[in-house]
């Protein structure tokens, strides 16, 4: 599908969603980089916001365009992306171009493209894009792309995301040459000092609700503004809260602007936080998903509170 939407364009733009985690980098960088180096032809470029430190090892990064050029694209590429929405300042070359693709793993994903590739199974979309690419053609450089895709979406395998497949595409990967122990330490376990601060800071300040089945923390404005904190310096401390002893949910939020939040959450396997995320109106997958809030923020949490408590009731029924 993706390789016969190629055939036919002469411009190519690729994006993924808004503050790019490493399944959106990694699975964006592969395919720019397979397109680059088998179709030297087609004009391409590659749209993301700010990416962490830590991928800009991956080759290609430092060509990622932060800014749209006034252009009309034969084909643009969607990655990890579950609406055109969510694609931010690459959204308008979504609209404008005259070929789409959607290739993702969100259960939310309503099939936005023209032609779409989307399996909520998968462990990831760089996973989905290993499977659309001629295995024979993926270089050292473009396994390293999806190597730290698939690396961060199953929390270094050990999500139920994972399957027998997910590990033989690792290994098909992993034989390529990567250094794939450096990726997982460098880009997924590796932590700043501010980054181990917040998330003690969050952890220290969280609080258990629902008789100990979910939990929550927040981190102000105020909080993020003190230890001079991006969005990024959060990542993974939801997750954490998570692994909590009889935790089922977890919800952590962060204040983007006054009175507006943005919410992760992370569930086991009896409770489906996409379907709370939708009611809000954001999305994600069954395990994990995510949406922004506006109000007082004690008045998030109680709305939270009651479609979790509605989602525990429905699994255990």
């Amino acid at each position: 599908m993706l390789l016969k939407a190629l055939e036919h364009a002469r411009t190519v733009a690729i994006g993924g969603h808004m503050r790019p985690d490493g399944d959106c980098t990694g699975s964006c960088m592969g395919v720019y980089n397979y397109i680059r180096t088998w179709y030297p032809e087609k004009d391409v470029d590659v749209y993301l916001e700010d990416i962490p430190e830590s991928f800009h090892f991956l080759k290609g990064t430092e060509e990622i365009s932060h800014v749209l050029k006034n252009r009309t694209y034969d084909l643009f590429i969607s990655l990890d992306c579950g609406d055109a929405g969510r694609l931010g300042f690459a959204e308008a070359a979504f609209l404008k171009a005259k070929d789409t693709v959607s290739i993702d793993h969100h259960i939310s994903n309503p099939g936005f493209g023209k032609s779409n590739y989307i399996k909520p199974d998968a462990s990831s979309t760089s996973e989905l894009v290993y499977e659309l690419l001629e295995k024979e053609k993926i270089t050292k450089e473009i396994a390293e792309c999806l190597y730290l895709g698939i690396v961060h979406d199953t929390g270094v395998f050990q999500y139920t995301c994972t399957s027998p497949e997910t590990m033989v595409v690792a290994a098909d990967l992993m034989s390529k040459g990567i250094d794939y122990s450096r990726i997982v330490t460098d880009t997924y376990y590796e932590k700043t000092y501010v980054q181990n601060q917040l998330l003690g800071k969050a952890l220290l300040e969280s609080a258990l609700f629902l008789d100990g089945q979910c939990i929550v923390s927040s981190v102000s404005r105020k909080t993020m503004d003190f230890y001079g904190a991006t969005p990024k310096d959060l990542e993974g401390i939801v997750s954490q809260l998570r692994v909590t002893k009889g935790v089922k949910v977890a919800v952590f939020l962060y204040e983007t602007e006054e009175q507006e939040y943005k919410v992760s959450l992370r569930s086991d396997s009896e409770v489906d936080v996409s379907r709370i995320a939708s009611y809000f109106g954001g999305g994600g997958h069954k395990k994990a998903a995510g949406l922004t809030m506006k109000g007082d923020l004690q008045d998030i949490i109680h709305s939270l509170s009651e479609q979790i408590k509605l989602a525990l009731s429905e699994g255990q029924d």
